[in-house]
């Protein structure tokens, strides 16, 4: 089994957001990648609903959308209506968790629960039954080009072991500062889902495809 790509359109040419999102859609990525930042749960201001609306008609690849908000819970909706297929929330935010999941689960799309780098990743046992996608962060969430932290490696580990023992067909994603020698070591420690925006975009649109089929071609041993 392949790993499932998902490119984050945060390194795209935002002059060009539409075309990128095609781009790297005929260059082979399994999902589109949208990092939403709010400027006051993490230290930048990114897209909004209205941007995720105008692009979802550029691809139907399903769009993996990251919320890194606070309050998170008031623009849910508005992000499933604009196209989100997936939504994920962080329990670092100030709304309630469980009701947070609830309303992504009503909303007939999956629902993912996003961990920073210095949460404990035994935050997400109350939620598993809820979960389709675990997603640990790898840098510290704000900007892309970040190095990758190692201790993301334990953390990937154990949640593929809590996955397994669930019985669940939950996703692990990982994201942050994934490149070309790093990306074999996360998929060893059980992600099978990786957000790459740096190394996608690497190159310009005539290299995301082979960029893709790099990552890609790291196989799943688990």
């Amino acid at each position: 089994m392949s790993v499932k790509i998902s490119p984050s359109i945060l390194a795209s040419d935002f002059s060009s957001l539409g075309d990128e999102v095609v781009n790297i859609t005929q260059a082979g990525a399994d999902y589109i990648h949208v990092d939403v930042m709010d400027g006051h749960f993490v230290p930048n201001l990114t897209i909004g609903p209205d941007v995720v609306k105008s692009i979802r008609k550029k691809s139907s690849l399903p769009f993996d959308v990251h919320l890194m908000i606070d309050p998170v819970q008031p623009y849910i909706e508005k992000f499933v209506e604009a196209g989100a297929d997936i939504v994920s929330v962080h329990p670092e935010a100030s709304d309630d968790t469980e009701t947070c999941l609830n309303k992504i689960i009503s909303l007939n799309v999956k629902a993912g629960l996003a961990i920073n780098p210095d949460t404990e990743w035994e935050v997400v046992k109350p939620f598993m039954d809820k979960l389709d996608l675990i997603l640990v962060m790898s840098v510290h969430p704000g900007f892309g080009g970040q190095k990758f932290i190692p201790t993301a490696l334990d953390k990937l580990s154990n949640l593929r072991e809590e996955i397994n023992k669930s019985g669940r067909e939950i996703q692990l994603e990982v994201d942050g500062g994934i490149n070309f020698e790093n990306v074999q070591s996360v998929i060893d420690a059980g992600a099978d889902m990786i957000v790459a925006g740096t190394t996608t975009f690497k190159g310009g649109p005539s290299e995301y495809a082979n960029n893709i089929e790099k990552l890609r071609g790291h196989k799943i041993g688990y």
